[in-house]
């Protein structure tokens, strides 16, 4: 599931990338369009770290891993923190005032965020994706799934809808191998937010 939510990650940055590079001068209704799917993302993104942090860690520490190791990521997370405050202040003035001047000062934010992102990324799977596959049966991790899926219902709909928007047959494979497909099939269903108003930004 880890991997899984890091390429929703990376296939959105990118698609922040791109859209920006071609932002439309004055389209105030590509700024809003553009600003509705970053409130999406930057809520699924913090949301996904605070978790980690609450609930991965905990489980982590419980099955071995060190103190240090996660200390670092939660370095990491700090900067990402803050890269993800910056774009949001740049999303934020693009949509007040759609110029191509702020349009470029998002798409320096994103790149910014990009780099960051991909540092702890490669960092966390060469660190943490072992310890999640090899521990993956003991109790601790067990539970830690059980938490992570204790989400509202109709953000988990919202959830699933993004993560497979986009996502390789690896992925969505590994998507079902997490979450029952029945389950992963009536959420699908709910996430209607996503599909009417954030899946329609990137076609």
């Amino acid at each position: 599931m880890n991997k899984v939510i890091h390429g929703a990650v990376r296939r959105d940055l990118a698609r922040f990338a791109a859209a920006l590079d071609a932002f439309p001068e004055g389209s105030k209704d590509r700024a809003v369009r553009l600003s509705t799917a970053w409130k999406f993302f930057y809520g699924e993104l913090d949301q996904h770290h605070h978790g980690e942090h609450e609930i991965a860690w905990p489980a982590l520490t419980a099955v071995g891993v060190q103190a240090s190791v996660l200390a670092e990521m939660d370095a990491e997370h700090e900067r990402m923190a803050g890269a993800l405050v910056q774009a949001d202040l740049a999303f934020t003035a693009l949509e007040l005032q759609p110029t191509e001047t702020n349009a470029k000062s998002a798409r320096a934010a994103v790149a910014d965020l990009e780099q960051v992102v991909a540092e702890h990324f490669a960092h966390e799977e060469r660190e943490l994706e072992p310890v999640y596959h090899d521990k993956r049966n003991t109790p601790e991790i067990k539970a830690m799934g059980r938490a992570f899926a204790k989400r509202n219902p109709l953000r988990s709909g919202d959830f699933v809808a993004w993560v497979q928007n986009g996502a390789t047959p690896q992925e969505r494979a590994a998507l079902r191998e997490s979450i029952p497909p029945p389950v992963v099939a009536v959420l699908g269903l709910l996430g209607q937010r996503y599909r009417r108003t954030v899946a329609p930004v990137w076609r």
